[in-house]
């Protein structure tokens, strides 16, 4: 009998293991296949607030490949199937068809579990009305773009619940729209993954839009009108109205269905894995938003739902599970964003993570151009470090200005992943003329700046 390699989830961990798996053994020498219970597989969840911001008008633009492209290069996707109960023991699982409601038994030789994560939705009362909405999957943002087609925009008001990275994409997106646009965050700044003093500069970019921004604000409960429609947030003792409103805060791990397995599930929440994707059952892999991964500088567990990551482990579980010994190497926490005309990047530990990890840092800012500061378009960009003091190493830094900041932070995040001194990074041969960069590029000043307070 031919062997059979179940996925659990047709998005980024999941088909990218499985299109990998099938590179490697032949449609006769391994079954494959995967079950998705959306509409949708294989697309660019990180597009999704571009959908509904309008820059993307094409929503078959953001899928990579359909099931039935899958299907032809020999992955069997059954599309709108639930994956309900994983059986270690008679190595099987339980799949509802969402459309009939029937179940049955799938046995498997391998399975790679890549289930993804789920916006948070806080026990609040309304929280369940319609025109609530929680952004993670293309369907997701699909049923947000259907119901902002029944507003009229230039008399909408939506309001965005968290400050995070989604949050502040979809409320780009919809001051895009032309709704009026309120963000509500319980922290004292936006992004909590900044440096508060970074944070402040966001704050004061949203407020530059004409975004309404309200930090170190708890929402407690959300108002319905008589349609049964969300009207409005209350927070404290005053409401905000809302035609439409979109969670942000954050996702958390779907890890239930490995949990109630008996797979071994991490203190984040997450599913553990060793570096090959290896769950505690032998066999069982697992990628993706679910997996709690490796900090490369705190060396801490941590989840970070980031499609980068998610297809470098689908690779390493997809290998693995076809008799391979790749590995996965690890994350320092890159990201980057924007909030209309601001770039905003991060990697490695801010002040607060470096703290905790038990370092004993140093930071440095400084405020250069993006470019010579005679060349046209140059533009003020902000970028912090944070250095451990005994050994000048760069644990962290983080980036806010206009066009062209943003992407530096890979610079950076090199340095990081490479264990490299500040004295490393002033040195580095890097590119120069007056239409990129001064001659110190940005990230080499903040670390010149940092060798001489050293």
């Amino acid at each position: 009998m031919t062997p059979r390699l179940l996925v659990i989830g047709g998005d980024a961990g999941g088909m990218t293991a499985a299109s990998h798996a099938r590179r490697r053994v032949g449609v006769e020498a391994l079954e494959i296949v995967a079950f998705e219970r959306g509409d949708y597989s294989s697309y660019s969840a990180c597009g999704i607030p571009f959908f509904v911001g309008g820059e993307v008008t094409d929503i078959d633009a953001l899928i990579a490949r359909s099931p039935e492209e899958h299907r032809r290069n020999g992955i069997d996707v059954q599309m709108r199937t639930e994956v309900v109960a994983i059986d270690r023991g008679a190595r099987a699982i339980t799949v509802r068809d969402l459309d009939s409601a029937a179940e049955r038994r799938e046995p498997f030789d391998q399975l790679v579990i890549a289930t993804g994560s789920s916006p948070i939705r806080p026990p609040l009362p309304g929280i369940e009305a319609p025109g609530i909405h929680g952004v993670q999957t293309l369907g997701d943002g699909v049923a947000l773009s259907d119901d902002l087609a029944r507003l009229d925009p230039s008399k909408a008001r939506a309001v965005i619940v968290g400050a995070g990275y989604v949050g502040l994409e979809l409320a780009e997106a919809l001051h895009r729209r032309g709704l009026q646009v309120a963000v509500v965050d319980s922290g004292k700044q936006p992004m909590a993954t900044l440096d508060p003093d970074m944070g402040a500069l966001v704050a004061a970019a949203i407020r530059g839009l004409g975004i309404e921004l309200r930090t170190e604000t708890k929402v407690d409960a959300f108002e319905t009108g008589a349609d049964g429609r969300v009207s409005g947030v209350v927070v404290g003792d005053s409401t905000l109205a809302a035609d439409v409103v979109v969670l942000g805060l954050g996702v958390e791990p779907n890890a239930a269905l490995a949990r109630e397995a008996g797979i071994e599930i991490g203190p984040t929440g997450g599913i553990t894995t060793d570096p090959r994707m290896a769950t505690s059952t032998e066999g069982i892999w697992a990628a993706g938003d679910c997996v709690q991964c490796h900090h490369r500088v705190s060396n801490r567990p941590v989840t970070i739902a980031l499609g980068t990551h998610a297809n470098k482990q689908g690779i390493v579980a997809g290998e693995n599970a076809t008799g391979g010994d790749a590995k996965f190497a690890g994350v320092i926490g890159t990201a980057v964003t924007k909030i209309c005309d601001s770039e905003i990047a991060r990697t490695g530990l801010n002040e607060e993570e470096a703290r905790e990890a038990g370092f004993d840092f140093a930071t440095s800012t400084v405020e250069p151009t993006t470019r010579a500061g005679y060349y046209p378009g140059a533009q003020r960009i902000t970028v912090k470090i944070v250095v451990e003091r005994t050994s000048n190493r760069l644990l962290g830094a983080q980036i806010l200005g206009k066009e062209g900041a943003a992407k530096r932070i890979d610079v950076l995040a090199t340095a990081i992943w490479n264990d490299m001194t500040v004295d490393e990074i002033a040195q580095l041969d890097l590119g120069y003329a007056p239409p990129f960069s001064p001659l110190w590029d940005p990230v080499q000043v903040a670390a010149r700046k940092s060798t001489y307070q050293s």
